[in-house]
């Protein structure tokens, strides 16, 4: 089998550099040409005019984009060249009645759809060890590991179109409270005047330790925010949480204050930087900065 990739931002980059490497890319496209001519000239594939041409080049195409509009463009750019045993692979981060919305528009060419988000961060791109959870069918996902094996470290199969992405829901309100947690803590320890490389060290190897601590940590520390997750990426996901609960009459705390935390450094042009970003918040509340 071989593999094309449309969207080579932070997550797709990673991805089809070791989708080149096992030999299995045949083609890539990037709404913004140069990236793509630059990957090609790294590795060695082809660069599409359009996303029918990869479509047309591959037998499992992997799609990661910023946004719902965007994923659904994608979609219909690629559908020409598509045909029945061919199979997409969205791991982009979107709602989950546009992930359904995509699977049928896919649907109606033959071809197979997997929802098929991703957690890891850039990270986890670049060494093939993200996690991927998939909705869909479960038989098309088996037919295809081989191809993805070498982008991630698991690929679980979470139940019908949509459930990949409600699973990454899941993780996404995780991430929130997690690192609302460290920030939080962080700060504390700051406005105590505590090493908090040490502190770092020490509770991370207790109850309290966890990747984002490990990971973000000892940048928060030194006030450095280079992005991995970024924060306007990350309010964006939190953004369809919030309105998939309002559908429903329902809210969580937990979203509504790290929303309102995200509007308020986006606002201050912090958009761009790492979700740790909200130490800068933490720290100015409790005097510690």
């Amino acid at each position: 089998m071989k593999a094309g990739v449309i969207g080579l931002g932070a997550m797709g980059h990673g991805i089809a550099a070791n989708l080149a490497r096992a030999g299995l890319l045949a083609a890539v496209w990037n709404r913004t040409r140069s990236k793509a001519e630059a990957f090609a000239g790294e590795h060695g594939v082809a660069v599409a005019d359009e996303p029918a041409t990869v479509a047309a080049a591959a037998d499992v195409i992997l799609v990661s984009v910023s946004a719902d509009n965007d994923l659904l463009g994608v979609i219909d750019a690629l559908k020409e060249g598509l045909e029945p045993g061919k199979v997409v692979v969205d791991t982009s981060t979107v709602a989950p009645d546009t992930a359904r919305e995509a699977a049928e528009r896919i649907r109606a060419t033959g071809a197979g759809f997997l929802d098929a988000p991703v957690s890891g961060g850039p990270e986890g791109a670049r060494k093939g060890s993200m996690v991927m959870m998939i909705g869909g069918d479960e038989a098309v996902l088996d037919r295809i590991r081989p191809v993805l094996d070498p982008i991630c470290g698991s690929a679980n199969f979470m139940g019908p179109s949509g459930a990949g992405q409600a699973t990454k829901a899941v993780n996404q309100i995780m991430v929130a409270g997690i690192m609302q947690g460290v920030a939080s803590a962080l700060a504390y320890g700051r406005g105590q005047g505590l090493d908090l490389e040490q502190v770092i060290r020490v509770v991370g190897g207790g109850a309290a330790g966890n990747w984002q601590l490990d990971n973000r940590g000892p940048n928060m520390v030194h006030d450095q925010f280079p992005p991995g997750f970024k924060l306007a990426l990350h309010r964006k996901d939190l953004g369809i949480v919030r309105d998939v609960l309002a559908a429903k009459g329902l809210s969580l705390e937990l979203i509504d204050r790290t929303l309102a935390d995200y509007d308020r450094l986006i606002e201050s042009g912090h958009g761009d930087e790492d979700i740790s970003a909200l130490y800068r918040l933490r720290c100015s509340e409790l005097g510690s900065g």
